[in-house]
């Protein structure tokens, strides 16, 4: 996958100077780290988001879990969470996946109460999940409905890593005779690096098991002198 040249801090004084919202106009201008800092030395924090469904335009985000990390350490005691108030009843569906239940988010915020304390907690870091279709445009949904503005903010995707090493692994032998792809689940990908097992679909849980796969991903599959300039979305 060619990765796209994003020069992030210059995006983020950008993204300031045209923000309406106070809080984004905050978190731009805590800015973001340059694309020649090494991956160790750059802050991070691992996202996770709970939803209604798959379909960002159509489903909602119920609940969100964040930690703090680098690569030597994730930061359980500066860990987040929030249940949130989706703009539709849940389908019964959801609930047996992520087991949150109407009860629970009876008395839960909106998305746009818990928008200041998530910025403040993603302020100055790379963002990392796993497959970021899923945060990228659930926030951009989230926000549009209720701000009428997005949120810019770089990923490191651990599901396209693990892609590109899988792909690496089968070499063109393995692609021409159309062998099956090995799963990029999250816990799949664990179980590849020995890593133990979570139950899924819990917003922190998934964003700490993200964490821990990041950084076996990185110990497997990079240098120490590599960019996150490299890396990034």
């Amino acid at each position: 996958m060619k990765r796209a040249n994003i020069n992030w801090p210059e995006r983020f004084v950008q993204a300031h100077a045209s923000a309406h919202d106070p809080r984004l106009r905050q978190y731009y201008a805590e800015g973001m780290v340059g694309p020649d800092a090494l991956l160790s030395q750059t802050p991070f924090v691992a996202l996770d988001f709970e939803t209604t469904g798959l379909n960002p335009e159509e489903d909602d985000i119920v609940s969100v879990g964040l930690v703090p990390f680098t690569l030597q350490r994730i930061l359980i005691r500066e860990a987040r969470e929030w249940l949130v108030k989706p703009n539709q009843p849940l389908e019964e569906e959801s609930i047996v996946i992520h087991g949150i239940t109407h009860t629970q988010l009876r008395s839960a915020p909106d998305f746009d109460i818990i928008l200041e304390p998530l910025l403040q907690a993603l302020a100055g870091c790379v963002v990392v999940v796993h497959h970021r279709a899923i945060e990228r445009q659930f926030m951009h949904e989230a926000l549009m409905q209720r701000i009428s503005e997005t949120l810019q903010f770089p990923v490191v995707d651990t599901l396209e890593i693990e892609h590109q090493a899988l792909l690496r692994r089968q070499g063109l032998i393995g692609r021409l005779l159309r062998r099956p792809r090995e799963s990029v689940r999250l816990a799949d990908c664990r179980r590849r690096y020995s890593l133990p097992y979570y139950k899924a679909h819990h917003a922190l849980t998934d964003a700490i098991a993200t964490a821990e796969l990041f950084q076996a991903q990185v110990s497997y599959h990079y240098r120490n002198d590599t960019r996150i300039g490299d890396v990034w979305l």
